[in-house]
């Protein structure tokens, strides 16, 4: 195993936002997914678009797209992306009253576009929680992680469930 080195820390120590003054342009492309679990009001009124705030999951989607441009104003040493394409859906889960959401971005730029998804992800869950808390405070927000993505030195990532955590 090679040695690993924290990019955004120098030798002294210190916080440093990353040099990618160097490297080139590349079509970069990341999705990232999470789930948040509900009960049965909650879910009824996302599914049925009763919920007295107004359209769950049209403003979770906007929502998330405005976080993902927003990203480096939100995670420290992030770089500024101009987006080329962000994009939030979302798939009801019945079985066990989850909505899923995945946002996917893209850019043409010297770093990967992996924050943004995370941080649209994120966002977009957080928009849901907020529009139904008052039918339900005990939703849980849950494994949010990075899906796949590709572009840049590093290559592609796909995310596998069996696969070992790396140390």
């Amino acid at each position: 195993m090679g040695e690993h080195r924290l990019t955004h820390i120098d030798r002294d120590g210190n916080a440093v936002m990353v040099d990618v003054g160097e490297k080139q342009v590349t079509h970069r492309t990341a999705s990232a997914c999470g789930r948040i679990t509900m009960n049965d009001a909650a879910f009824a009124a996302v599914r049925d678009g009763t919920a007295k705030k107004g359209d769950v999951l049209g403003v979770a989607q906007i929502a998330g797209i405005m976080a993902a441009k927003r990203t480096p104003d939100l995670i420290p040493l992030c770089h500024r992306l101009n987006l080329t394409k962000c994009t939030v859906t979302f798939e009801l889960i019945p079985e066990t009253q989850e909505i899923e959401a995945v946002c996917t971005a893209a850019c043409d730029g010297k770093t990967g576009v992996e924050m943004e998804a995370l941080t649209g992800c994120s966002t977009a869950l957080l928009t849901i929680y907020d529009m139904l808390k008052a039918l339900d405070r005990r939703m849980i927000i849950r494994s949010v992680h990075l899906v796949e993505k590709h572009g840049g030195r590093s290559g592609d990532f796909y995310f596998e469930n069996d696969e070992e955590p790396e140390e």
